[in-house]
């Protein structure tokens, strides 16, 4: 998953990053409001890990100003936990979860997966054909032996297979695999796509092309 990370306290920021990211997230981290709502425009994310309380004002802003433009990204709100007060108000402005402070860490990735599972309306494994995601052990297989490939082509196969059948946009994917200072244009991104279509070859499972709208995952012909 790509999670964004608003958080102004850097050490517990970093603690954070560090669990997730060593089981497998990609985290984009900010510190303050005003980081925040940019970055939540501007960039796509599988979930976003909201502190109401940052530096220059309230997650609240952010998170309303999401949920007006119409993005339905999963929200896990970090409140302190005897401010009842806070929990409304993250839930009212269209939070999905809270957490409350002090927590556990294997919750917070617990609580992200269970959110993304919700919103994209698929369980821990997704099958299709032979091809099959075991989305917790962020592993796929093909029949009963492993599938194996670089990070970029995983990070494609793993958004054409949450679900299988749904248009994915050329600019989506390339977001999603670029990092902040770096583009990845459609050139590389439809190498990756070449590939992968080499690597799904018998599996029943095949990437088309919608041409003027992007790529999805279905059924073999």
């Amino acid at each position: 998953m790509r999670i964004l990370l608003a958080e102004d306290d850097a050490v517990l920021c970093g603690v954070i990053c560090k669990s997730l990211e060593a089981a497998g997230h990609r985290v984009d981290a900010v510190g303050s409001l005003a980081h925040t709502r940019l970055l939540w425009r501007e960039q796509p994310f599988d979930a976003v890990l909201l502190d109401i309380n940052l530096g220059d004002g309230s997650g609240i802003t952010a998170l309303r100003e999401a949920r007006g433009r119409g993005d339905n990204t999963p929200v896990l709100v970090l409140t302190a936990r005897n401010r009842t007060e806070e929990r409304i108000a993250g839930l009212d402005a269209g939070a999905d979860d809270y957490l409350g402070k002090p927590f556990e860490l294997a919750e917070v990735e617990a609580r992200l997966r269970a959110l993304v599972r919700r919103a994209s309306g698929t369980g821990d494994r997704v099958q299709l054909g032979t091809l099959m995601l075991d989305r917790q052990a962020r592993r796929f297989q093909l029949g009963a032996e492993p599938l194996e490939m670089p990070a970029r082509e995983f990070e494609v196969l793993w958004e054409l297979m949450t679900p299988p059948g749904r248009v994915v946009a050329k600019r989506a994917l390339s977001e999603k695999l670029s990092a902040l200072d770096e583009a990845l244009g459609d050139n590389a991104l439809e190498v990756f796509i070449s590939r992968l279509r080499k690597r799904l070859a018998g599996s029943g499972a095949a990437i088309r092309t919608m041409r003027g709208l992007g790529y999805v995952l279905e059924p073999e012909a």
